[in-house]
């Protein structure tokens, strides 16, 4: 599929991620970045709003359920980025909250959130994370209309946005999913705990880029001490995203075989 000329496009400031997207998301897009804990959700999401104010000239707000803004504070600095003082900047803003009062604040034209996207002129958010708003309703469909009516608030004030969600399957099959978010988002990104040669690995995969072009390859990943860094494909294993890997078997023979 070919790309328009002038799509425009918010880059993760990863090259090796962005080549994959065709340089970017989409602008004013909604992007899902699904994994298990410590796969690595959170700091790829603070890095989409750090490169996007340090490369881009791009604001950021990052709406958190889970943690208070001290400990972004703190595990930002592990990578070298000091959200506090971009802060004090008026470049982002960290704002603790719930899924009710946010849910409700971007329903108000003049809303608290709202209200702090205009006068930061962000381009970019990261919510973390969407898992909180299962609670809210035990009607599936119900949770899907309070999930849609939250993405849509935050495509119309035209930001780019990032929405974590947990998953808490560590290796094999996935947990069952209950929320239908992958089927609102504009992009869906999974990352895996993936066990290769006896030793735990990453992986991330891009399965929807609604849009746009975008390659389905797997790729291995890890956390540095600069952010995340995506690295080549998985190459010569299959069941990648199982969790449990095996041989393909081509390569399985000349192991077993084809070796002096």
């Amino acid at each position: 599929m070919s790309e328009p000329e002038n799509e425009p496009r918010v880059p993760f400031g990863i090259k090796s991620l962005d080549s994959m997207i065709c340089g970017g998301l989409l602008e004013s897009s909604a992007n899902l970045i699904e994994g298990a804990p410590g796969t690595g959700k959170t700091t790829l999401g603070m890095q989409f709003i750090y490169n996007g104010i340090t490369m881009y000239n791009e604001p950021g707000l990052i709406i958190t359920f889970e943690e208070f803004p001290q400990q972004y504070y703190h595990d930002a600095l592990r990578f070298g980025w000091d959200l506090k003082k971009l802060e004090e900047e008026g470049k982002l803003k960290i704002v603790f909250s719930d899924p009710e009062t946010a849910l409700c604040e971007f329903d108000k034209p003049d809303g608290r959130f709202v209200t702090l996207l205009e006068e930061l002129g962000a381009k970019r958010v990261v919510v973390d994370s969407m898992t909180h708003f299962e609670p809210l309703a035990q009607n599936p469909n119900e949770r899907r209309d309070l999930e849609r009516r939250f993405i849509n608030a935050l495509k119309r004030e035209g930001v780019t946005s990032i929405l974590l969600r947990e998953n808490d399957s560590l290796l094999g099959n996935l947990s069952q999913i209950t929320s239908k978010i992958p089927f609102i988002v504009d992009t869906y990104v999974l990352l895996r705990y993936v066990e290769i040669d006896s030793a735990i690995e990453k992986a991330l995969c891009f399965l929807k880029m609604r849009g746009s072009d975008h390659q389905k390859d797997i790729r291995c990943f890890s956390v540095t001490d600069k952010g995340i860094d995506v690295s080549s494909k998985f190459s010569g294993k299959e069941g990648i995203m199982s969790g449990i890997t095996h041989s393909k078997p081509q390569d399985a023979f000349m192991n077993a075989f084809g070796k002096k």
